[in-house]
């Protein structure tokens, strides 16, 4: 009798509601009910529409308090219906639509028990809910099963096999395990994932900041897709444009990952070189994975920037050195070292004092306790003596600490003494140093200053006034 009813429009959604009223999980009899729904083909894709629109509603309104029992009661019977797979047909069709407003419930479910949801007056009277039945497991075994009925399980498997459930479920992790489902359905059907990305073009401006963020999380991986330069630009990187602005720092890092995928497609890269200000501003963010991102992008374009550019983006970087972070460190040495190569031949004068006022820091950073950032800082010292066109002494690649062969040292420091002279105050450079939070650095600074000052001329000495 419920199948005929429900089939009709009139009556679906009366029929739904009386259906979404009863106590979660459903008892065998309401799973029956769900799983062997008789009904005409034409009328599949309605009925699942309808039970699917009942779970949305839910996410465009703002975050409550707590949660409306609907949404948990509308996803434990999309599971039902998925296990049934009588409506397997509407649910191929609907796929996008299904599998976005699960994960977007999974995020809203993330950390609740039942004590969360605004369960109805009596509608436990007889039995209490168990502490094992969440909002969340619901949304998660219904989205397992969407993938299972779907035929995605290549995806399921790779879900299985990284974990990936682990990651959907928890707070700081959602979007990595939003990621890997996004990535598997790119790689193993491409056709859904595009499917997804054109549902995704609206989605994206709907819903409160959960339900926004998993839509972004999964519609940034997406455009790794060659299809992504058929996207407007005002729904590709002009969006990601306004996310490198937005309070939350996760949109700023999704809106950094789509705009390194873009680059990948040649056309767009004259769109994105027209953010440069905006990323050249997230280097002074305090997120370590903003700054790294943001350095990613800046690799891929320092061939292109104009001079003004160029060199405000050197004196930033430059302020990065020696940061606490060791990959920010490194990677601000490594875009330093890019911008001094991409400096056209007409240019180099202008950016001279910045290269002679950088070789003081990679010199002693070549000590770094850090192994890869004594290597980046003699790596990027070569090429500035490259720019220089000064040839090195042999010693500055000397990987032992200094103070074992000072011998060695004093033919450094006689090197960057005579080199130096008249250009640049390299004995009070180094003396700031002789302050630094790291021992190797310090002691470094300290034996360079003490030979530096026995091969300088004590004439000179005074004039520094470095007494």
């Amino acid at each position: 009798m419920s199948s005929l009813f429900i089939s009709r429009p009139k009556y679906t959604d009366t029929v739904i509601n009386h259906l979404l009223c009863h106590p979660v999980p459903y008892d065998r009899h309401l799973a029956e009910l769900w799983r062997t729904l008789e009904v005409e083909l034409p009328s599949t894709t309605w009925i699942l529409w309808r039970l699917l629109r009942k779970l949305q509603k839910c996410h465009n309104v703002p975050t409550q308090e707590k949660m409306a029992y609907v949404a948990v009661a509308a996803t434990d019977a999309l599971y039902e219906v998925f296990m049934g797979n009588r409506l397997r047909a509407a649910a191929f069709r609907l796929f996008p639509q299904l599998l976005m407003t699960l994960l977007i419930q999974i995020h809203h479910s993330i950390g609740l028990s039942m004590s969360d949801v605004a369960i109805p007056s009596g509608l436990y009277t007889e039995q209490e809910t168990s502490s094992e039945v969440t909002p969340l497991c619901f949304a998660i075994q219904a989205t397992k099963t969407l993938l299972l009925r779907t035929l995605c399980w290549q995806e399921f498997n790779i879900m299985e096999k990284n974990k990936g459930w682990t990651l959907l479920e928890g707070k700081d992790c959602h979007l990595q395990g939003v990621s890997l489902l996004a990535n598997a359905l790119l790689e193993r059907s491409h056709l859904l994932a595009h499917k997804v990305m054109y549902l995704l073009v609206p989605l994206l401006n709907r819903g409160n900041d959960k339900h926004q963020l998993t839509s972004a999380g999964f519609f940034v991986e997406l455009l790794q897709s060659p299809v992504a330069r058929r996207l407007p630009s005002i729904y590709s990187v002009a969006r990601l444009r306004d996310w490198l602005h937005h309070e939350n720092n996760l949109f700023k890092i999704l809106g950094l990952k789509g705009l390194n995928y873009l680059l990948r497609h040649q056309e767009m890269r004259e769109d994105i070189k027209s953010l440069l200000p905006s990323i050249l501003d997230l280097l002074l963010e305090t997120d370590e994975k903003i700054i790294l991102l943001a350095v990613q992008i800046l690799l891929q374009l320092v061939g292109t920037m104009e001079f003004t550019t160029l060199t405000a983006m050197m004196r930033t970087l430059f302020s990065l050195f020696g940061d606490v972070r060791p990959d920010v460190h490194r990677f601000s040495m490594t875009l330093f070292g890019a911008s001094i190569k991409s400096v056209k031949y007409t240019d180099k004068k202008g950016v001279e004092n910045q290269v002679l006022d950088s070789l003081v820091p990679l010199l002693l950073y070549s000590q770094d306790e850090n192994d890869a950032v004594a290597e980046e800082s003699r790596r990027v010292l070569t090429i500035c003596a490259q720019f220089l066109k000064w040839k090195l002494p042999q010693e500055v690649y000397c990987k032992d600490p200094w103070y074992i062969s000072p011998s060695e040292v004093g033919t450094v420091c006689k090197f960057f003494g005579k080199k130096c002279k008249g250009k640049v105050n390299i004995l009070a450079q180094t003396l700031m140093f002789s302050k630094n939070a790291k021992l190797p650095i310090r002691r470094t600074a300290v034996l360079f200053v003490g030979l530096l000052s026995k091969y300088m001329d004590h004439s000179e000495l005074r004039t520094k006034g470095t007494g």
